[in-house]
């Protein structure tokens, strides 16, 4: 998950917003750990579960971590002015967004991990013509991990 949120982090462009998907322990904070360390983020990244938000801004572009394990439904989240808080230079990490169905905006990106075994089985999904630049730079990861 590491080395692909490394490969993915120079290709992901704001604005834009990313739905990770995935069972508990599947990796989906760890994504984004790696994903603000390849962005040249050096302090503590935190798993957002019980703040449910995370603000990161860069030089080069504002990460916003939205975690919603804990919520019980989407109103939960009308408190957090989540539109409030994205313009151009957002990019918008959310971890279970199933739970805030209705009150997210729609991902451009979705990543579902899931275990397989000892192994993730990774897969990715251009919902928008934002994230489909970010194909190819899957397609090649891939290609390279493999290999």
């Amino acid at each position: 998950m590491a080395a692909l949120a490394a490969a993915l982090a120079g290709a992901m462009h704001a604005p834009l917003v990313c739905y990770l998907r995935g069972e508990l322990g599947a990796g989906k904070t760890t994504f984004v750990r790696a994903m603000l360390g390849a962005l040249g983020y050096r302090g503590r990244v935190k798993s957002p579960s019980y703040g449910l938000l995370e603000h990161y801004p860069l030089k080069q572009v504002n990460i916003l971590h939205l975690d919603l394990y804990r919520i019980e439904n989407a109103g939960e989240l009308e408190f957090l002015g989540i539109p409030d808080l994205i313009d151009s230079n957002t990019l918008l990490l959310v971890e279970w967004p199933e739970r805030g169905a209705g009150a997210l905006p729609e991902a451009d990106f979705m990543i579902h991990t899931e275990h397989v075994g000892q192994r993730r089985k990774v897969t990715f999904t251009a919902v928008t013509p934002a994230a489909e630049p970010l194909l190819p730079v899957v397609r090649q990861f891939l290609n390279t991990f493999s290999s």
